[in-house]
């Protein structure tokens, strides 16, 4: 029997079992499938705080920035603390950009349009200026999720973790009305308690204990290039749009332009959005179209191939918030998910917070925005927000 059960084996999970096996419990990670096999193996490893928008979720993003910034002492998945840069195309645009970094009260540094090639050389011209966030990273997101559960596997006396791979979870194991472990395809899992970090499948875990979460698969395709010689691009760089389809509740198809290179040399191109269910099927029109924007952002990709894409499903939440904490609709049930696309920017945060619910501490935010049971209409917390 262990004290904790994790379900999903991403960023998330591999975040929260890290934590609890280092805050000395005995956790066991269950997936269905590989180690980063969902969406965390489609992302891009962004770490960002520019994207947020005051509130909760920015909170969180800065509490985790900070995070990943300790747990790249672990080495061995391309921490990168580049920075991003969003830009502008017109004056309005910048205006209202400007606008935004002063109600996020992070660190920023405006860039006029004159000095926008100081920091990327490459940029077209014409833009009306930007804004710099030296916060923004990235990582990569597969070696990350193996990192982390190889150092909780490896947690110095501390805790254990054990990894079982290929393992579906079909129920919920309870003593009258707490959850004590999980029904699998290999036998039953006992546990003191367990946590549901499936990802975009959070909400059909959810339903196994029946519990509500209104996850919804969010669809993306990234663009990759061929390995460039030299790098072309320095930074994290989107253009306004990126915000607002971040925030954006739509079904239809939203595009913007998002290009950052990699240490392997060659560039990701996004970011679309679109919810279609679990529809694998290649786009060719929404490639052509983010290609399109990529090169209007940089002429000289023009010129760059493009030798393969990718999509995933980002796990998309009505209110853009994670679902994170204890479910009182189900004692000894804990979600980790919802994150839509910050996932793994968010996952060291995360994993902290759930684990130091496990051990008694004091949260280090407020975890009320994210409570599990906001989107039922018979709680408190959902009665008072209509």
């Amino acid at each position: 029997m262990s004290d904790v059960i994790v379900v999903g084996a991403g960023v998330v999970g591999a975040a929260c079992a890290y934590y609890a096996a280092r805050a000395g419990l005995d956790v066991t990670v269950l997936d269905r499938g590989p180690v980063a096999g969902g969406t965390t193996g489609s992302g891009e490893g962004n770490v960002l705080v520019s994207d947020k928008e005051p509130g909760p979720e920015l909170e969180l993003a800065l509490l985790s920035n900070g995070l990943w910034r300790e747990l790249a002492e672990l080495g061995g998945f391309e921490f990168e603390p580049k920075g991003g840069l969003v830009v502008a195309e017109t004056g309005e645009v910048q205006r209202r950009l400007l606008d935004l970094a002063a109600e996020q009260k992070v660190d920023h540094v405006p860039v006029a349009g004159s000095a926008l090639r100081e920091y990327e050389p490459h940029l077209a011209d014409g833009l009306a200026g930007g804004v710099y966030y030296p916060q923004d990273a990235q990582v990569q997101p597969m070696l990350a999720a193996a990192r982390l559960l190889r150092a909780g596997a490896s947690s110095y006396g501390h805790g254990a973790l054990r990894l079982r791979l290929g393992v579906t979870v079909t129920g919920f194991l309870r003593s009258g009305d707490r959850v004590t472990g999980v029904r699998t395809t290999s036998g039953d899992v006992l546990g003191g308690a367990v946590i549901n970090a499936a990802g975009t499948w959070g909400g059909e875990v959810a339903a196994l204990a029946g519990v509500h979460l209104p996850i919804l698969p969010r669809r993306g395709f990234i663009l990759v290039t061929e390995p460039l010689a030299r790098p072309l691009i320095r930074h994290k760089v989107y253009t306004a749009a990126y915000v607002t389809n971040v925030a954006s509740s739509s079904a239809g198809l939203e595009t913007s332009a998002v290009v950052e290179g990699t240490p392997a040399g060659t560039v990701l191109i996004g970011a679309s959005r679109e919810r279609v269910g679990f529809d694998r099927t290649t786009s060719v029109p929404v490639l052509a179209r983010l290609a399109a924007q990529a090169v209007a952002l940089f002429p000289a990709l023009r010129e760059v191939r493009a030798i393969r894409s990718y999509c995933g499903f980002r796990p998309y939440c009505p209110d853009h918030l994670p679902v994170i904490g204890a479910d009182p609709r189900a004692p000894g049930l804990y979600h980790a998910c919802g994150h839509e696309g910050a996932g793994i920017g968010l996952a060291p945060a995360t994993g902290r917070l759930i684990a130091g619910l496990l051990t008694g501490e004091r949260p280090e935010l407020d975890l009320e925005p994210f409570r599990p049971d906001r989107f039922d209409p018979a709680a408190p917390a959902a009665q008072e927000a209509q």
